[in-house]
């Protein structure tokens, strides 16, 4: 079962982890660019900000964003801000969040996500987990991948094998760190074992690594659609 309530707490303390990080950057390295291909630090900071009051109207039960020309005009907008703006953005958005979550509701029900996505109201928080944790990588301020929480890791390994599952551009494809194994791709019996260390694992299936430090049997490994 989803504990909404745990993973609202991990949440807290992922933030927590990344405004001490970034909070030693400068403006200049602000406007650097991030790991992110086309994206700054701070389009990065102000993407986690924006999609902190997104996830909000999800939970009150309006849209997530007015457009998808408007999510990206307010990151562009918001990008070039100075560091303080910044991060007392995300600390701002951060408690707005965090007290929306707090409001009595059912967590059980269905959630309206963008591009027609819908889940359940109690993955919302780990969705943001999600958000804070990768972000916090592709700022590339020291903070990696191997540096996230195993129990995270393993979470999202399996959050993501479930998005491509069925995919018929994937092949049937087992992934495995070596004690916890997932399938995803195609259904059928497994085509390709990826297997490697859980960190690389995520990174691939997030778009974060290429997958060369992970070995594949059966064939080659899958080159996966973006997320």
């Amino acid at each position: 079962m989803i504990d909404h309530v745990r993973d609202l707490a991990s949440v807290r303390d992922a933030t927590d982890r990344l405004l001490t990080a970034a909070a030693k950057l400068n403006n200049d390295s602000t406007a650097e660019p991030s790991r992110l291909p086309g994206w700054s630090r701070g389009h990065v900071l102000a993407h986690l900000a924006r999609n902190a009051d997104a996830l909000v109207n999800v939970l009150a039960g309006r849209p997530m964003y007015p457009s998808a020309e408007t999510r990206d005009a307010d990151i562009a907008r918001d990008a070039p801000r100075a560091l303080a703006e910044q991060l007392e953005d995300v600390r701002q958005s951060a408690a707005g969040f965090e007290a929306q979550a707090a409001l009595p509701a059912d967590w059980s029900r269905t959630i309206a996500l963008r591009n027609g996505v819908t889940d359940s109201a109690s993955r919302v928080p780990f969705r943001r987990w999600v958000e804070v944790e990768l972000h916090h990588v592709d700022l590339g301020i020291g903070y990696e991948l191997e540096d996230l929480p195993a129990d995270f890791v393993r979470r999202e390994i399996t959050f993501l094998a479930s998005r491509f599952s069925g995919n018929p551009d994937v092949p049937a494809t087992r992934v495995t760190d070596g004690t916890h194994a997932w399938s995803t791709g195609r259904d059928g019996e497994p085509e390709i074992t990826v297997s490697g260390p859980a960190p690389d694992l995520v990174g691939w299936l997030a778009g974060r690594r290429d997958g060369s430090a992970l070995t594949a049997e059966g064939g080659l490994l899958p080159a996966l659609p973006p997320l």
